[in-house]
């Protein structure tokens, strides 16, 4: 077996599971992530998607144990079995040099721009937890990762204000391949990019993953991105999962209220008069309390029982594996209509 070959964990255990995770910070009416249940099997993307401050990023950053200060967390969130909330410091970094990395939005603030690429790729390895490789041996695994996302050995000489931000979001992807990785967190890694190199890091990530058989989490707001990359989706909404299923399936038929809007906010040629549908009204803040669905103010299919009692994610009906938090989840048709 080579360096570049993986072992993918075995099909009865997640790369990643998170379980009943709800956090709290100080200053806040409720939780901001309230009872998130989500999975990332071997070798499965997986995307999670919703609007800026849905909760999307700090769930991803919860798998490496990066909490805000003051943050009360319950639940369970294992990656690779081990359950990351209960880790030491020791074990929290660790985690985050061999078992599981993640890729930011913005290349450019994860780097040093006074020092050159191959000393960022290097350095987890060669000054990590476990113990240091030679430098010989973690050039030569950068050289390798390097040839993985598709940059030449030069690039180790370069420093970051050399090269393009696409090839840049490639070196964060090499970065993160470095330690071997079980799961990959992806956050909004093309926002940053142009269009055409947001369809080359997309490419390259689907790839990589086939090729390494990486659990991936991919987190965006781009519906297309979501549904160009993933096996599965989990739509977010107000810190809480609100409709989750087989992509294909979910962006065919979206079962609840705020997957329809989504869609229907997804930019289109065929647009009458060429304008983006909107979703009304604001996401809720965190100094409110909630009360019912937290959808219903903007919903254009509440009624009010939605006002009232919060829906619980349940399983649809005729449709393995789709759940849903919506007293109305057949009626999404008329949001799509709406929009």
């Amino acid at each position: 077996m080579t360096t570049l070959d993986k072992q993918p964990l075995p099909e009865t255990q997640p790369t990643l599971e998170v379980r009943g995770y709800r956090l709290r910070l100080p200053g806040t009416a409720r939780p901001v992530l309230a009872g998130v249940d989500l999975t990332v099997g071997a070798a499965e993307t997986v995307a999670l998607v919703g609007e800026s401050g849905s909760g999307k990023s700090l769930t991803s950053r919860s798998a490496l144990g990066l909490l805000p200060p003051g943050a009360v967390t319950e639940g369970a969130l294992r990656v690779a079995g081990d359950d990351v909330l209960t880790m030491t410091p020791a074990q929290l970094r660790r985690l985050r040099t061999h078992t599981a990395a993640m890729v930011f939005q913005d290349p450019r603030a994860a780097v040093n721009p006074m020092r050159r690429l191959g000393d960022f790729l290097t350095e987890s390895l060669r000054f990590g937890p476990a113990g240091g490789r030679s430098a010989q041996e973690a050039e030569q695994r950068a050289v390798e990762m390097l040839d993985a996302v598709g940059l030449p050995a030069s690039v180790l000489g370069r420093y970051p204000g050399q090269v393009s931000g696409g090839m840049l979001q490639r070196v964060m992807i090499a970065a993160a391949l470095m330690g071997d990785p079980a799961l990959i967190l992806a956050d909004e890694p093309t926002t940053a990019l142009d269009v055409s190199s947001q369809a080359e890091v997309v490419a390259l990530l689907d790839d990589l993953q086939q090729r390494f058989g990486t659990g991936l989490l991919f987190v965006t707001h781009d519906l297309g991105l979501a549904a160009a990359i993933s096996d599965r989706v989990y739509v977010m909404y107000a810190g809480r999962i609100v409709e989750t299923g087989q992509a294909e399936a979910l962006f065919e038929r979206p079962r609840h209220p705020y997957s329809a809007a989504l869609l229907a906010a997804t930019p289109r040629l065929d647009a009458p008069g060429g304008r983006l549908a909107a979703i009304e009204g604001r996401p809720p803040s965190l100094r409110e309390e909630l009360t019912g669905c937290p959808f219903a103010p903007r919903c254009p299919i509440a009624t009010f029982e939605c006002t009232q009692q919060e829906p619980a994610l349940l399983p649809v009906a005729g449709e393995p594996g789709r759940l849903a938090a919506c007293h109305h989840s057949d009626r999404t048709g008329e949001v799509l209509a709406h929009g």
